[in-house]
């Protein structure tokens, strides 16, 4: 079976289309970055697969109406070269932006770790943020505690990704073997991260962020946005087409399952919700 993303394609849709969940997440924005910047005159921020750069600019946009005098260094590290494109086309619109200093980092997460180390960085960052790609990443642990290593006193360092309580949570404890290409991502949740987090000793802030996602056109069978949306959920193309039938059966029946999804209506409601965690550095 064939894996249906590229390496660098986000994993989920992070913003829900639902206004009360994107309102949600704005309120989460607000009550996680308020603390960032006071007393400073000036912010170093790293946005680790930042992609096109909307949550980024939300961020920032929220800092900047707390801090309107501060200015902000923004790395943005990034590998897919579309998705800077993207990025740069949203800056040019928004000229409001000229507080801050954008630096391109067409890498990986690894291959900016390796251009910090040979440059010899100094620079420490008041805010890193890591949302939706630690999946990309071969070593997520490692991956963490090189970016915890460049926080600033008082800097924040902010994860996200899918929770282990979700149905995604569910789904890969199951199917882990069957649908994990580790390849090209890792089916790592939440709760694998603080599993490691408390193994280092280090201290974190978690939360659950609700969001939920339809999923009914999944069990109709050669539906076009079903199996657009099976290949979505397994990371597998042509999923339908490629799976056996036990595995297919297995995976609808899970999702359908109560500790997957909910019934409402007649639909089935796929539980979509993501892990956050926070690491301060106080010291």
């Amino acid at each position: 079976m064939t894996c249906c993303r590229e390496p660098n394609q986000p994993l989920l849709p992070l913003a829900a289309s639902d206004a009360d969940q994107t309102q949600i997440w704005r309120d989460m924005i607000y009550n996680l970055i308020k603390s960032i910047g006071d007393g400073k005159s000036h912010l170093n921020v790293i946005g680790v697969g930042s992609g096109a750069g909307e949550i980024d600019l939300e961020m920032l946009s929220e800092l900047h109406k707390r801090h309107p005098e501060v200015t902000v260094d923004n790395e943005v590290v990034e590998p897919s070269s579309q998705q800077l494109h993207n990025y740069k086309v949203l800056v040019s619109q928004k000229p409001e932006l000229n507080y801050i200093k954008f630096t391109w980092n067409k890498m990986t997460a690894s291959e900016f770790e390796e251009h910090w180390k040979q440059t010899k960085m100094t620079k420490k960052a008041d805010f890193i943020h890591m949302i939706q790609m630690l999946y990309y990443v071969k070593d997520p642990g490692a991956t963490i505690s090189f970016f915890q290593s460049l926080l600033n006193k008082n800097g924040k360092l902010i994860i996200i990704l899918v929770s282990e309580k979700s149905g995604w949570g569910k789904l890969w404890r199951k199917y882990r073997n069957q649908l994990c290409n580790t390849e090209i991502s890792q089916c790592v949740t939440a709760g694998d991260i603080k599993s490691f987090l408390d193994s280092k000793g280090v201290s974190y802030q978690s939360f659950d962020l609700p969001s939920q996602m339809d999923i009914t056109e999944c069990f109709i069978e050669g539906d076009e946005k079903g199996e657009l949306l099976l290949d979505f959920l397994t990371e597998v193309l042509d999923f339908s087409k490629t799976a056996s039938q036990e595995l297919k059966a297995g995976v609808l029946e899970l999702l359908r399952h109560p500790d997957c999804s909910v019934g409402s209506e007649g639909r089935v409601i796929f539980n979509n919700n993501l892990g956050v965690i926070v690491i301060d550095k106080t010291t």
